[in-house]
């Protein structure tokens, strides 16, 4: 005679603690011919078409550097495509988030201030920089532009915009 035992099931599935069920989980497998991995990454069969494809993260990744929205579109085709949908899209980038201006959140204003002086882009390396610091200086440097009062005063805020920017560099390199 089997032995009774005590349990809260009581019949009832909900009462059940979470992920006690006897049944197996369901895993979709890669949609990639031969991969074994666990196909969790969705991607389109088609330009707006509901059929997805289900990858893992690597074919997923390899999928969408391939990925063409336009393809087998002529080239009148892909613009009129591409003026349909941006007429249909109604939203628009929220105004709370433009007082913080260009850049990635990594630099300072001061810094952004600074590119934009050397006529860098906000998200510039430091060989970018260095290079349009050379070219700039060069051009406006007192030797090279004479006595004149506009170029000392920019060949000033190249040296400021090149010493805040060598700063906030080394300052970096340093923490990191």
């Amino acid at each position: 005679m089997a032995r009774s035992r005590r349990t809260d099931d009581w019949g009832f599935p909900r009462w059940r603690p979470y992920g006690s069920g006897g049944a197996a989980a369901e895993v979709r497998l890669c949609d990639r011919h031969g991969c074994t991995n666990v196909g969790d990454c969705p991607a389109p069969k088609a330009a707006n078409r509901p059929e997805r494809w289900y990858f893992c993260a690597a074919h997923a990744a390899e999928y969408n550097a391939n990925w063409d929205y336009f393809a087998g579109l002529s080239a009148e085709e892909a613009a009129a495509r591409a003026a349909d949908e941006s007429a249909q899209t109604s939203y628009r980038r929220s105004a709370h988030w433009e007082w913080g201006g260009a850049g990635d959140g990594s630099r300072s204003r001061a810094e952004l201030d600074a590119l934009a002086v050397l006529g860098c882009d906000p998200d510039a390396d430091m060989t970018v920089v260095k290079v349009a610091w050379r070219t700039a200086a060069k051009a406006s440097h007192p030797d090279v532009a004479g006595s004149d009062p506009d170029a000392a005063v920019r060949f000033r805020a190249i040296q400021a915009a090149w010493q805040v920017l060598s700063d906030a560099d080394a300052a970096r390199t340093a923490g990191s």
